[in-house]
């Protein structure tokens, strides 16, 4: 992944852009071969058999590629490029929506190919192409797209081709804007001093790396490029952070479990701000709340829900649509825009944001007015719904149920709320709110445990396991040790893991067709709940287990393949970095 922390790019190891969205992650992408064959790409590569590594340049996710071929070696470096001069807390505010390519021969003799073939809004247009003084201008639709070349560019249709023999010291720079096609200024038509604004990136990441990255403990590397994933998949004009940089990768290939994550879910809140507080800095922290509490703040006392999601803006109708002229990838079809999830009813999500403010807030404060009456009407909220079905952390598409996560996280909002009350001003409350706490603990203890699974299962009157039963000693509800605790931990390692040690979410039949592989972030929870019951040898082996299905630059997928092992799901998946992130802190704090 390539990001400028407003949107992201993907390149394969055969140095091939073949995912861009420009100029904010959920916009329409300009490539999208990852999804169809026709879709659009940019390929930079030696013209021979080559042997291919690669790896981000130390403190940064600028990407570094070596080809090692018979003649030579060829270095391609990649960057979405910062803004002039960002560094720090102001890394992508500025940015300019620019993607640099500097392939350099740095031995012997190498020739070069690059085709250049953009396809706008997901493959729909083919842009007209017009050779101009040091490059190529690309129109058609919404979008200008200006290639800088310094070499001869051959037109063909929609996709230009070049040919460059490079020999020891020689580099050839290419960079590609995109701007509005409607905007006033005519496109640049002169080269981008690209080597210079490579550089200028690398010292913008390295900065925010140096200043932000002060985690020390077990697996300080994975946790430090965690970190930087999560301020890489940071829309930081307002500081949302989206769940995944893709659209329709599946879970299942050839499966209809295609979603478009390129959105904020309130669900990730509290988990996102422990893994910013570990692997980040405060600055992040708040600006992720800030963010969650504008968008998501409404009138609760008018019958309203808390919307579970929004748009990285704070948009709220996020309508779901199928392009079914993308064949998915690998033929997994459907391929989806907007995610109507964002339509359910999730009742988690009232604890998920008091436990966010709880974390910046409890000890801090204070917070204006208007924070404090929407707070205030979250946990009301909270107390008010809890009782209700719901579609819960999963999404589950079909009629709601009574999830011991949704209970969970409505105790969560009691327990938060009863501890901010201070903050809120609340204090006419607390007595109502702990009342209300104690209804929820007895109604999970006597009807989320189920004697005949031996453990706390996905909802009441369920024999279904669900890993989201991990989370009970990980909010507070139950220490690490309690015995049903462990039991449940036991259950779900015991029926729920692989041979490969990964985590299903679940077993449970869901209204889809087709599986699902295992979960990363499941595999993580059971790190962090075996760390809390003290359990260190086994914590750390699941911990290993997840964290070696990272591909060769550290990047974690959603899911993978139980039968491969092959890593599925949209990609980079941020909950699967924040699990990683709080699992190595739980067990650093354990002493495992």
């Amino acid at each position: 992944m390539l990001s400028d922390c407003r949107s992201a790019a993907l390149v394969t190891s055969d140095g091939s852009v073949d995912w861009l969205c420009l100029p904010r992650f959920d916009s329409p992408a300009l490539f999208a071969r990852l999804l169809d064959e026709n879709a659009g790409h940019w390929t930079v590569h030696p013209a021979c058999p080559a042997e291919v590594s690669r790896r981000y340049l130390e403190g940064t996710l600028v990407l570094e590629t070596t080809f090692r071929c018979r003649g030579g070696t060829l270095v391609l470096v990649d960057a979405l490029a910062l803004g002039g001069r960002e560094r720090g807390h102001s890394l992508g505010v500025g940015s300019p929506g620019v993607l640099l390519r500097e392939a350099t021969c740095v031995e012997g003799e190498v020739t070069l190919e690059t085709e250049y073939a953009p396809r706008p809004e997901f493959g729909l247009v083919q842009p007209l192409m017009e050779p101009v003084r040091g490059g190529l201008v690309a129109r058609g639709g919404a979008n200008v797209l200006t290639l800088s070349a310094p070499v001869p560019l051959r037109v063909r249709g929609s996709t230009a081709r070049a040919t460059v023999t490079l020999r020891a010291g020689q580099r050839l720079c290419l960079a590609l804007q995109a701007s509005s096609g409607w905007a006033p200024d005519p496109p640049r038509r002169h080269p981008w001093n690209v080597h210079r604004r490579i550089k200028d990136t690398v010292a913008g990441w390295r900065s925010w790396s140096r200043d932000h990255l002060g985690y020390r403990g077990p697996w300080e590397e994975e946790v430090g490029q965690s970190g930087r994933v999560l301020r890489a998949l940071t829309f930081a004009p307002t500081g949302a952070i989206v769940a995944a940089a893709t659209t329709s990768l599946p879970e299942s290939v050839g499966g209809e479990r295609n979603w478009d994550y390129r959105y904020t879910w309130i669900r990730d809140t509290s988990f996102t701000l422990q893994a910013l507080a570990t692997a980040a800095c405060e600055v992040e922290e708040a600006a992720f709340f800030a963010f969650l509490a504008r968008a998501s703040a409404t009138q609760l006392d008018q019958g309203c829900d808390l919307q579970i999601m929004y748009g990285v803006g704070g948009e709220r109708d996020l309508s779901e649509r199928s392009l079914p002229h993308l064949t998915g990838w690998r033929g997994s079809a459907p391929v989806r825009v907007g995610n109507d999830a964002w339509r359910q009813r999730q009742i988690d999500v009232y604890g998920e944001l008091l436990d966010a403010a709880d974390q910046l807030y409890r000890d801090t404060g204070p917070l204006d007015a208007l924070t404090r009456s929407f707070l205030i009407g979250v946990a009301e909220t909270a107390a008010r719904r809890w009782e209700e079905p719901d579609q819960g952390l999963w999404e589950v598409r079909g009629p709601g149920r009574h999830y011991l996560h949704s209970k969970l996280m409505c105790w969560v909002a009691m327990d938060r709320a009863v501890a901010l009350a201070p903050v809120l001003g609340a204090a006419d409350r607390v007595a109502g709110w702990k009342h209300t706490r104690e209804r929820i603990r007895e109604a999970i203890m006597t009807r989320g445990w189920n004697e005949k699974a031996g453990a706390f299962t996905q909802a009441f009157g369920s024999e279904d396991l669900d890993a989201a039963a991990l989370m009970l000693p990980m909010v507070g509800f139950l220490p690490g040790d309690d015995p049903r605790v462990r039991a449940t931990v036991d259950a779900v390692a015991a029926r729920l893991t692989d041979e490969r040690g990964l985590v299903h979410r679940y077993r449970a039949a869901d209204g889809l067709a087709g599986d699902e592989g295992t979960f990363l972030l499941c595999t993580f929870w059971l790190a962090h709940a075996l760390a809390l019951a003290g359990h260190g040898g086994p914590a750390r082996q699941a911990f290993r287990d997840a964290a070696s299905h990272a591909n060769d630059v550290g990047l974690l997928a959603e899911e993978v393949d139980s039968s491969t092992g092959e890593p599925i799901g949209n990609f980079p998946q941020a909950f699967s970095h924040i699990g990683l992130i709080n699992a190595a802190n739980a067990i650093r704090r354990s002493g495992g």
